[in-house]
């Protein structure tokens, strides 16, 4: 699939940023979050796409993108080295449009993770020498042959989770068809300093994440968990003392769990991405940007069976409440509160080795409508050592992106549960 730049500019937010907000300060968890891009990509079917006339598209999609930029003005800005904040001098987020050669049919049938990634507007783990040129935000309007349409952003995780990419998103599309649905777009910036108190961390810390040596060895496949399959599954999983009623992540968590386990030979800790907004008093505003959130550790993998270990992720997720949030922050304690942990499970079974799952279901992606209907798919395109968990279309089922070493999963796609409830295309013999 090759693609072919049209048009490469920085778009600057359409109304300056008063004097008084031109300083945004970085919380201890956008600190400490991993130096990549959170990538997403919403692919739009030719039907309503060539309802639209192409150019008045194109200009229509940026005039969008520049006033959602005004409400979402520190992703516009620039970092700052020394001392950790974002200076929202409107300097601006870079925006592509390309021409792809063949048919989107040929990406969303079989997904590939090097073709989506063609489809970004940057590599996500581009990272520049001077920190505070790095752009936060980055976005590509893909063009197919046959009239369809991918919409892709990256978002630099230092400032924001996959929450904040669905909430600008969300803005854009409701912007760019003008149908309202943004109402709580003027709450998107929250100061999440007294919750999360920053610490003085120099930034080098963010570098040594991950190397291209561990990248080629990780191979990241779909896995498609039909709601029908999932439905079944959480009956099955449901079945014991531990959990009656799982959710759809918690059952799917606890099956990649056991057969991470199972293909690698080794005990793991699962660990959950927790999104805090709603679980701190009082809530924070549903679609504020930064990194709010945190890990959920189920350490003990001692009974291997399904509704113990769906308990156990299910005891991890609820331990995470305002009052553990606020203890574990108060007065700047987060990092040694993680060392206490650290050192206290440091002889247990499979601390050492952890699996990270990132549900993003129940997130709005599918409503995204910008004036031509909503999506027919919507995927990410990050190469990691994880699982990231997305609604199907039907808003029932669960695609999940696995990354492991490609000799652990050959053995994976082979485990007769995954064989039994998820539908993927086997690697290549």
């Amino acid at each position: 699939m090759e693609v072919e730049i049209i048009s490469k500019e920085t778009i600057r937010p359409s109304s300056s940023t008063p004097p008084h907000l031109r300083t945004y300060n970085l919380s201890l968890l956008d600190q400490i979050a991993p130096p990549v891009y959170v990538p997403v990509i919403l692919f739009y079917s030719p039907d309503a796409a060539n309802d639209v006339n192409p150019s008045n598209k194109s200009h229509h999609l940026k005039q969008a993108f520049s006033k959602t930029l005004t409400h979402f003005y520190p992703l516009a800005g620039r970092i700052q080295d020394d001392i950790f904040n974002i200076d929202c001098s409107d300097n601006g987020a870079s925006y592509t449009e390309v021409n792809v050669a063949g048919d989107m049919s040929m990406v969303i049938q079989e997904p590939n993770i090097h073709q989506l990634e063609k489809l970004l507007p940057c590599n996500p783990y581009e990272m520049l020498p001077e920190i505070s040129s790095q752009e936060i935000l980055k976005a590509q309007v893909n063009y197919f042959e046959c009239g369809e349409i991918a919409i892709s952003i990256c978002i630099w995780h230092v400032i924001g989770d996959a929450t904040t990419a669905a909430s600008f998103i969300k803005s854009w599309a409701a912007i760019a068809s003008g149908g309202g649905g943004y109402s709580d777009i003027d709450n998107v910036v929250f100061d999440c300093t007294s919750i999360f108190p920053p610490q003085k961390i120099h930034s080098f810390l963010w570098r040594n994440f991950m190397t291209d040596e561990m990248l080629s060895d990780i191979l990241m496949k779909r896995f498609v968990f039909d709601g029908s399959k999932v439905a079944a599954l959480r009956e099955e999983v449901g079945k014991g003392p531990s959990l009656d009623h799982p959710t759809r992540v918690e059952a799917i968590g606890a099956l990649i769990w056991k057969a991470v386990m199972a293909a690698t030979g080794k005990d793991y800790v699962a660990a959950t991405v927790i999104d805090l907004r709603k679980r701190v008093e009082p809530p924070l505003p549903k679609n504020c940007i930064g990194n709010i959130n945190q890990m959920a550790f189920a350490a003990d993998c001692s009974v291997m069976d399904y509704n113990y270990l769906a308990g156990k992720i299910h005891e991890s997720i609820k331990m995470i409440n305002n009052e553990y949030v606020r203890k574990i922050h108060a007065g700047g304690e987060y990092l040694e509160h993680v060392r206490d942990l650290a050192d206290q499970n440091r002889e247990s079974p499979g601390w050492l080795n952890q699996f990270s799952i990132s549900s993003w279901c129940r997130f709005p992606f599918y409503e995204a409508d910008f004036g031509w209907g909503k999506p027919i798919w919507v995927t990410t395109a990050l190469i990691n050592r994880c699982a990231f968990l997305l609604d199907t279309k039907d808003g029932q089922g669960i695609e999940a992106w696995i990354g492991l070493p490609k000799e652990v999963m050959s053995k994976f796609e082979q485990n007769p549960d995954i064989c039994t409830y998820a539908s993927f295309t086997p690697a290549a013999i």
